[in-house]
């Protein structure tokens, strides 16, 4: 049976109803499912299992181009999606077919019964059959959240676990500490089992390393272990083997210098001496992740920018981040400042942020550095702060800030702001805002 893109998108709607709580962490009601779908999550290639607050799709992004650089296949599963839920779920590089994923989606509803679960339960299910069924080398597999209870975190042995940087967000989930938000991350390491860890503050390291030491995995810490810093245009990677002297990482940012080599520590603990050290410097060149720190150059918004097209150097910037907590702000803002170091623009921002978010630590970084932020409604009813309110919050953060009734307006009113100046504008505060404006923007 052929499944439209229309049919999936009403089984995924039909499935986000099946429990009364968006969020509820538990793994007993996943491990029933699978139970009763003959255990998928045990017929897994090998796991390399990623959380942490920041970077995590970004290390994602660049294990996979290295491994496929090596020839291997990848399957990958990270969230949320940006335009399409089949984002989420990669067969050996390319994202799930509507024909394939209407057909798991029904399997696993089916198997469920209408028993109580969540969206993300049911539909990591069905990524799980997924990945069993298909034949590849290596399953990159990114927790949804937290880490212990997360849905993700029903595989037992991994080849090897990942923790990113861990900061303060999804507190009313995870704790109100970094301390317990590092606890509940650090639910994903296992005995035995080598883990990689990015720079964390000593709060988390600390409640890391504790985890460790109790289940007896093995850790190998940014900063001690492995270390990396831009020289002279290059990006310079050093472990215990030695130094390795790569391209710099093609995604923006000088924060994708440590994600990077995250990711390619992670590379190494995983494959050992059987790779050829080119495939690093192809991973570095041919990495992609869209929605974070993302420049639009074509497009009906970059259109709406003026100018005499892509190769204009007055043309205004037009840019993408999908951040939406205090910690990802700040690493956007250094990059929109190094951005004004090498050509100088006025900075607008234009935000919607999920109801509950930081939004006043999240504006904090660009004081002194955005002109003005312009706020619009979280879109696709997802529960945010009205234009109004988050207005009001990076007001009291210090910028000046407005209300716009859609991305549009904010382009026009930003364009407006600047008089004859070329303004550098980016979207940002949430992942679901970006994929509407990626969405709209093809």
């Amino acid at each position: 049976m052929t499944v439209t893109r229309a049919r999936t998108s009403e089984i995924l709607d039909r499935l986000t109803a099946l429990h009364p709580k968006k969020i509820d962490l538990s793994l007993e009601r996943l491990e029933l499912l699978l139970e009763r779908l003959g255990a998928p999550h045990t017929k897994l290639p090998p796991v390399i299992h990623i959380a942490g607050t920041n970077g995590k799709g970004s290390v994602l992004a660049y294990l996979k181009a290295i491994l496929q650089a090596t020839g291997k296949r990848v399957h990958a599963y990270s969230s949320p999606h940006l335009v399409r839920f089949n984002e989420r779920i990669e067969l050996a590089g390319t994202p799930i077919s509507d024909d394939a994923l209407g057909e798991l989606l029904d399997e696993v509803e089916e198997a469920n019964a209408g028993a109580p679960i969540t969206f993300f339960e049911i539909t990591t299910a069905a990524a799980f059959l997924a990945f069993a069924r298909q034949p590849a080398d290596v399953l990159l597999l990114e927790v949804g959240l937290g880490g212990g209870l997360d849905a993700t975190n029903v595989i037992d042995r991994p080849a090897l676990s990942v923790i990113t940087p861990i900061y303060l967000d999804h507190q009313d989930f995870l704790g109100s500490t970094l301390g317990q938000i590092a606890g509940e991350k650090a639910g994903i390491l296992k005995s035995k089992v080598p883990a990689i860890i990015g720079p964390q503050s000593a709060e988390a390291q600390s409640v890391i390393e504790a985890r460790s030491g109790k289940v007896g995995a093995s850790l190998r810490l940014h900063g001690t272990d492995f270390i990396a810093h831009e020289e002279q245009g290059r990006f310079i990677y050093q472990d215990t083997d030695g130094l390795i002297d790569l391209p710099l990482p093609r995604l923006e940012g000088r924060h994708q210098i440590e994600n990077a080599a995250m990711a390619i520590a992670a590379f190494k603990a995983f494959a050992g001496t059987s790779y050829e050290p080119e495939a690093l410097a192809a991973g570095m060149r041919t990495v992609t992740w869209p929605g974070r720190l993302q420049r639009l150059k074509d497009g009906p918004l970059v259109d709406a920018l003026g100018g005499d097209g892509p190769s204009d150097p007055n043309r205004p910037d037009l840019w993408v981040d999908g951040g939406h907590n205090p910690g990802a702000a700040r690493v956007v803002a250094q990059a929109m400042a190094d951005l004004d170091e090498r050509l100088s623009r006025p900075l607008y921002v234009l935000a919607a942020m999920g109801k509950g978010k930081d939004a006043h630590g999240f504006f904090k970084p660009y004081v002194g550095l955005a002109r003005r932020v312009f706020t619009v409604e979280m879109p696709g009813g997802h529960e945010g702060y009205s234009p109004q309110e988050l207005a009001a919050e990076a007001s009291g953060a210090g910028l000046a800030a407005s209300t716009a009734a859609n991305i549009a307006d904010g382009i026009a009113q930003a364009l407006a702001d600047a008089g004859g100046e070329a303004p550098r504008i980016l979207i940002t505060g949430s992942l679901y805002l970006v994929g509407e404006v990626l969405q709209d923007n093809t």
